[in-house]
């Protein structure tokens, strides 16, 4: 039996062991899913006979390195900051190794080590990135097939809420990691190039930049620049393009509400709150706001963010719940950030019955022999239920298809890498059709880069 070591066992990891599971009789695989919380890992396999469940703390340099060594091949779904360990001890002890998360610059400086050692660290394999980067090259190498130029590349990807599940006024709830959303696009402006003009959106300014999106058949979007969409000009074999811009997907009017938040400093992760333990959903709110001896936290709020009290702005913070005086934060010294997830995730949790909903969007602008061209291509995907969700099928199975390809020598290419070439992302976009993951492209007339779609 082949063994292949699963450290995590999160959201993101049910279709990914439920893949490997049902391949792991004729591929005669066994799975050792390792966890913090063994019983999270034993719920994810089920009492599979091929399957292993272990408490596994990867601070725990003794387990870590006893898990590796008995695998064959390592998949980590761990958060980003916590795979260099991983990685290291499969490089000492010869091991592949599978991750869905951003290369790290630490990981990159392991690539000649990797390669002498004929190891491959398959990173950036799962939804964005992962499968971005695969359905994008695909496009990208059919139109150099045809020796044209490359003038526009825009892509757009966002984990939303399905229509049927869709309850709240913002038309949103944690699909993933509710930290990640919080912070989303701090840490340095968003970058990007647009018509040979390179552009930067300050953090304070992001979500009232955004682009206006029509998805094949699913509805009006917005997106907001992805942090930096610079960076993969060299990857994807652009350099010279005019418009390079990655964006995050979400409805229409989330972002405009999402930036009062920015604008008021409850988005911040510096600092913390003394006595926050005790403060109520109210008191929190009015920690951002001036003092007045006789006006409301509620008119004070709606006048130094001029919202109207007809405006649907205020009716989406009312839904949250954030001017109740009974409402207690419960968490001991916490910074701005996290008491804002806390009071986010009262509401936007997913119910059992709930689904998510995937939506990616691409746009290629090309010129060839007979003028410029544009294509758009999209991908909605639904989940079935809380378990296998979207985001989890979407994150998992290609970080599965390429694991198992990894161990059979269909994927050969050593190194430290990302899915970008023929041999890893034809045979993986071929196998996630199986599982209803496709795109739909369509021609449409050559429009360069929106500038109407772009607000602010």
């Amino acid at each position: 039996m082949r063994k292949i070591l699963i450290i995590g066992a999160g959201r993101s990891s049910s279709s990914l062991i439920k893949y490997l599971l049902e391949k792991s009789i004729d591929e005669k695989l066994q799975l050792i899913v390792g966890d913090i919380s063994l019983e999270n890992a034993k719920r994810k396999i089920d009492n599979h006979p091929n399957a292993k469940a272990i408490a596994l703390d990867v601070f725990n340099e003794e387990e870590r390195i006893n898990a590796v060594k008995e695998a064959d091949i390592v998949i980590s779904m761990l958060p980003a900051h916590l795979h260099i360990e991983v990685a290291k001890n499969c490089l000492e002890y010869r091991k592949h190794m599978v991750t869905a998360s951003y290369i790290s610059e630490e990981m990159k400086a392991l690539d000649e080590e990797v390669k002498n050692n004929g190891l491959i660290f398959m990173n950036e394999i799962g939804l964005d990135p992962g499968i971005d980067h695969m359905s994008a090259m695909q496009v990208i190498d059919k139109i150099r097939e045809k020796d044209a130029e490359m003038l526009l590349f825009e892509s757009f990807c966002g984990g939303l809420v399905a229509p049927e599940s869709d309850t709240n006024l913002w038309n949103y709830k944690f699909t993933w990691n509710p930290r990640n959303v919080v912070l989303a696009g701090q840490g340095g402006a968003s970058k990007f190039i647009q018509e040979k003009t390179y552009k930067y959106i300050p953090y304070h300014k992001l979500f009232r930049r955004t682009e206006f999106l029509q998805v094949n058949g699913s509805g009006k979007f917005e997106a907001y620049a992805n942090r930096d969409s610079l960076k993969y000009r060299s990857i994807y074999g652009l350099d010279n393009i005019a418009t390079m811009y990655r964006g995050t997907i979400r409805k229409i009017g989330f972002s405009r509400a999402w930036n009062v938040f920015v604008q008021l400093g409850m988005t911040d992760d510096t600092y913390t709150i003394e006595n926050s333990e005790h403060m109520s959903y109210r008191d929190f709110t009015n920690l951002f706001l001036a003092y007045s001896p006789s006006d409301s936290v509620e008119l004070k709020f709606r006048s130094y963010l001029k919202i109207d009290q007809d405006d649907i702005m205020w009716e989406k913070f009312l839904e949250l719940d954030l001017f109740n005086p009974e409402k207690k934060i419960g968490l001991v010294d916490a910074s701005p950030a996290k008491i804002l997830q806390k009071i986010l995730m009262d509401s936007w949790t997913l119910q059992p019955e709930d689904k998510d909903m995937i939506v990616m969007h691409h746009k290629f602008g090309y010129e060839d022999a007979t003028g410029k061209h544009q294509i758009e291509s999209s991908m909605v995907i639904k989940g079935d239920d809380q378990t296998y969700t979207a985001m989890s099928k979407t994150v998992g199975l290609p970080v599965a298809m390429a694991t198992l390809k990894i161990l059979n020598s269909e994927i050969s290419s050593s190194g430290v890498q990302l899915p970008i070439k023929k041999e890893v992302y034809e045979p993986i976009l071929k196998e996630l059709e199986d599982y209803g993951i496709h795109f739909i492209e369509k021609k449409v007339p050559y429009l360069g880069y929106n500038l109407e779609g772009v607000i602010g």
